[in-house]
């Protein structure tokens, strides 16, 4: 059970909690192949979004001042490459490159509708408590949050940049201490399990769990998280 008395401070994941409000990534990027007719099955293209987040994290493809746009369009550059090169979609080079631009227009017109609620939410809880954002992504979080208006938080720890990735604990410890809290005096509020909830709870902060369409079929026990929601406004409603 939440303990609000004993919240001082709270420490947010970025990707697939403020941007998506619970919605894993994957499932996002192909809903919008499925609009754009990209003829793959979702086998072939989660085999495809495998492959580009493991070259996003093996080589430095995204530049500190990329917006999520920039970022959206070297993703799915990336997955659409893949799928044409393992011979999963017979496509000319013309309408590969088409199709990518207009799957990250897409996903970016998704972001920024998503965000008209998630931005008020974090403006009205960064009133009342300090904010500190812990999230994987690629060194260029600053350009992004800027972007999208979301200068709320006193701290960002990006995992690219500090070299800890979730679900390693040390980065939400890095959270707390960015706070200057102890853990117990913190809540975490993420969209994943095993990344967000399972490493937070293990050094004692409270979690709050924003179950959405995830990723795969992950072991769950929704005994652990403090709070369980599954839309990123009613955070309002119980903070």
């Amino acid at each position: 059970m939440l303990r609000q008395e004993n919240i001082k401070g709270i420490i947010f994941d970025y990707g697939g909690s403020i941007d998506t409000n619970g919605t894993h990534w994957s499932e996002v990027l192909w809903e919008k192949y499925q609009l754009e007719q990209i003829p793959v099955t979702k086998e072939q293209f989660l085999e495809g979004y495998v492959f580009a987040e493991r070259e996003l994290a093996k080589n430095p493809l995204i530049q500190p001042d990329y917006t999520f746009m920039d970022v959206l369009r070297v993703k799915t550059d990336l997955e659409t490459r893949f799928l044409v090169d393992n011979g999963f979609w017979n496509a000319h080079e013309l309408t590969r490159r088409a199709s990518y631009e207009h799957v990250a227009l897409r996903c970016y017109q998704h972001v920024l509708d998503v965000l008209q609620v998630s931005r008020k939410v974090l403006q009205s809880l960064a009133e009342r408590y300090p904010l500190v954002l812990v999230s994987n992504f690629y060194g260029n979080i600053h350009t992004v949050l800027e972007d999208f208006q979301l200068l709320f938080f006193k701290d960002v720890i990006e995992s690219s940049v500090v070299g800890i990735r979730k679900p390693n604990p040390l980065i939400f410890s890095m959270g707390a201490e960015a706070l200057g809290l102890n853990p117990k005096e913190t809540v975490v509020v993420g969209d994943s399990f095993s990344k967000d909830i399972l490493p937070a709870h293990h050094i004692g902060c409270q979690t709050i769990w924003l179950k959405g369409k995830g990723w795969g079929n992950e072991p769950i026990d929704e005994s652990i998280p403090s709070c369980i929601i599954t839309d990123f406004s009613e955070l309002l409603k119980i903070l």
